[in-house]
């Protein structure tokens, strides 16, 4: 029989081993953490987006459309006032009116149609006067908002908010 070793090795330190369960807990928590993010992320960006895009326009008090003076009457042009599409047209030669593009029903983008005399949303059919914006037919509810034409000068029209 061999003797006992009264002096024994150091034995080195065993890292410690996770139990299924725990390694299980920490996997599914973190693939609810990503989920939560994908899933989060888009509501975010589709509440807060409005409050983006208000404080965008509400940034900006004037616009000078470029080359806008060289129209010929009876025509008109699109051009951002901030963030928000908008209609300027000639209706004499020295007569211009300016107004949102945003139709007042759901928010469609409205054409200026010059041989009908008249600013069409082609989504549900709403008709606005090209003069003063008031709406003629159709589901919208309210009339384009006004902008204010304030000078035209040779670099083009200069166009401010009410």
């Amino acid at each position: 029989m061999s003797k006992p070793n009264k002096h024994k090795e150091p034995v080195a330190p065993q890292p410690e081993s996770i139990s299924r369960r725990v390694f299980t807990g920490l996997a599914l928590g973190g693939v609810g953490i990503c989920y939560a993010a994908a899933v989060g992320y888009p509501v975010y960006r589709y509440l807060m987006s409005p409050v983006e895009k208000a404080a965008e326009v509400a940034a900006v008090t004037e616009v000078v459309v470029k080359d806008a003076q060289k129209l010929p009457v009876g025509s008109g042009v699109m051009f951002k006032f901030g963030a928000e599409p908008c209609l300027l047209i000639r209706q004499a030669e020295d007569k211009w009116t300016a107004m949102s593009a945003k139709c007042t029903h759901l928010g469609c983008t409205v054409q200026h149609e010059p041989e009908q005399n008249r600013i069409v949303c082609a989504c549900h059919g709403g008709v606005y006067d090209p003069e003063t914006g008031g709406n003629i037919s159709g589901p919208p509810p309210r009339p384009l908002s006004q902008l204010v034409v304030k000078e035209v000068t040779e670099e083009g029209v200069r166009v401010a908010r009410n």
